[in-house]
């Protein structure tokens, strides 16, 4: 009897069991042509602020100069460019002292090239956790982007005290300064999640981005203003979309020309077709890093 009992007590048990499946989660690689996943990144939006944190506190808190380094480079940088252009070239500056000149183009220059090589570089300097743990891969080259605007900041502080010493008072252009902070944003995230998809795959291009890099910031108006360029090739040349940003920059802070918005038109066009395309073709290889990283 108590075997009979004890048997039936344990039926309904085993039941209950039964009716429950597991749980599963099953990843798979994507394959298509997609575009971001927003759902997905915002889910992981905590690993997103911790990447952004570290890349920063890397670059500060284990470094002598701290942030002396977001201000070194665009100062050195404007120095020489101020002896070799300004004062030996004799380049024009469009009636401003060519050191603010030179500095205001440099500010988000240097934001973009070195959110451009950090974005490329994410995934290969990454590699040790794409095989490990799954995680939206675009998170990586979209935190390089955004860790850079610490740097920014602190550069646009010197801009403002180099425009006091000068004493050059800004424009209503200003009100247009956030639009042009989010196109140098979406060109170096754009042109980086393209980098950064070939890079796992061909590491020339990591070995190739500092001659590319500058190669770059001589199609764009850093030490020279966009107005040498003849006005029948102007539109061609604001293709380029940090044309209208530096090009903007100055309008807005030294007041070098009228807000050029047809630069701006041009250049957003591009870097939302640049930026889309990116994002799918990201996500199209996306399938293969943790295999070739």
């Amino acid at each position: 009897m108590s075997l009979v009992a004890e048997s039936s007590n344990r039926t309904p048990l085993n039941k209950m069991q039964r009716a429950v499946p597991p749980v599963v989660t099953i990843i798979e690689p994507r394959s298509g042509w997609r575009l971001i996943d927003w759902k997905e990144l915002y889910d992981y939006r905590d690993l997103f602020f911790f990447l952004v944190w570290r890349s920063v506190k890397v670059r500060y808190a284990q470094s002598a100069l701290g942030i002396g380094w977001a201000i070194i480079q665009p100062v050195f940088s404007m120095l020489i460019f101020t002896v070799v252009f300004g004062e030996l070239a004799e380049v024009a500056s469009d009636n401003v002292p060519y050191a603010v000149f030179s500095f205001v183009a440099l500010v988000p220059w240097t934001y973009f090239a070195n959110a451009l090589t950090d974005a490329t570089a994410s995934l290969v300097n990454n590699s040790q956790i794409l095989s490990k743990v799954y995680f939206p891969r675009m998170i990586m080259p979209l935190a390089a982007v955004v860790s850079k605007l610490v740097d920014f900041g602190i550069a646009m502080i010197l801009v403002g005290g180099l425009m006091v010493w000068y004493r050059i008072a800004p424009n209503w252009g200003v009100l247009a300064l956030p639009l042009l902070v989010l196109l140098m944003m979406l060109t170096a995230a754009g042109l980086g999640m393209w980098l950064t998809a070939l890079a796992v795959q061909y590491r020339d291009v990591n070995f190739g981005m500092g001659f590319g890099v500058q190669l770059l910031m001589y199609a764009a108006p850093v030490v020279y203003p966009a107005s040498l360029i003849p006005e029948k090739y102007q539109i061609l040349y604001a293709i380029n979309p940090m044309v209208g940003v530096i090009e903007g920059f100055r309008a807005a802070l030294l007041g070098t020309r009228p807000m050029p918005w047809n630069f701006f038109v041009v250049g957003s066009i591009t870097a939302v077709v640049m930026g889309v395309t990116g994002a799918m073709y990201f996500r199209r290889r996306e399938k293969l890093f943790a295999d070739v990283a």
